[in-house]
């Protein structure tokens, strides 16, 4: 943890909480964003819960360990840190969370059909099309492991009826993945208003690696 500066990363989810904003990602005190501290020790750096972002600071962030324990900080952690952990647990690969409610991104929820490719940046970004969770009470480490079941190896899944968690290496990634999805489920709902059968995309036959 010696690199690791927790001021600076406290700064960060602040900034990508206010951005969540400004792309009409959340309102009032929807979403939450975490990240994963490195370190032997598991620390996740994750949201309070029940503040406007309007109203959030950087130190208004909180510290938990494994056990969603706060180590530092102010308020409470968001009601959904289990949830936060259990997939930290489950995907090693992932190191920031990002979960929102876009308003077309919930359209799909609400219907109960999986985003498509309809543009290549969300199809690179997830790995494939968004497969829906079932509605279930988000607030425990069950309906987290019941999540990382519907995900698998994806970076996206849409909470039915609630709205849209994303993984990735890091929190830009991650942020950048949020955005995308939101971005072709707002394209498919106009294309499908036109045709039933609208050209989408395939990640695993499309060949690229890189990101856009």
């Amino acid at each position: 943890m010696t690199d690791f500066d927790l001021e600076a990363a406290k700064q960060e989810i602040l900034d990508y909480c206010l951005r969540s904003m400004d792309y009409g990602l959340n309102f009032n005190t929807q979403g939450n964003i975490s990240i994963r501290v490195p370190g032997d020790e598991e620390r996740y750096l994750i949201t309070p819960t029940d503040l406007e972002y309007d109203l959030m600071s950087a130190d208004d962030m909180v510290l938990v360990d494994g056990d969603c324990n706060v180590i530092e900080g102010k308020h409470g952690p968001s009601s959904e840190v289990t949830v936060h952990v259990a997939t930290y647990r489950r995907r090693p690969d992932v190191h920031a969370i990002v979960h929102t409610e876009p308003v077309y991104t919930n359209v799909w929820g609400v219907i109960g059909e999986p985003i498509q490719g309809a543009l290549v940046n969300m199809v690179i970004y997830t790995k494939g099309e968004v497969p829906i969770m079932p509605f279930a009470l988000s607030n425990n480490s069950a309906f987290g492991d019941a999540m990382c079941d519907v995900m698998g190896d994806l970076n996206a899944v849409v909470w039915a009826n609630h709205g849209l968690l994303t993984v990735g290496p890091d929190l830009r990634t991650a942020f950048k993945t949020s955005v995308a999805v939101e971005s072709s489920a707002k394209v498919m709902t106009m294309a499908r208003g036109i045709t039933q059968f609208p050209i989408v995309l395939d990640y695993q036959t499309l060949g690229i690696t890189e990101s856009l």
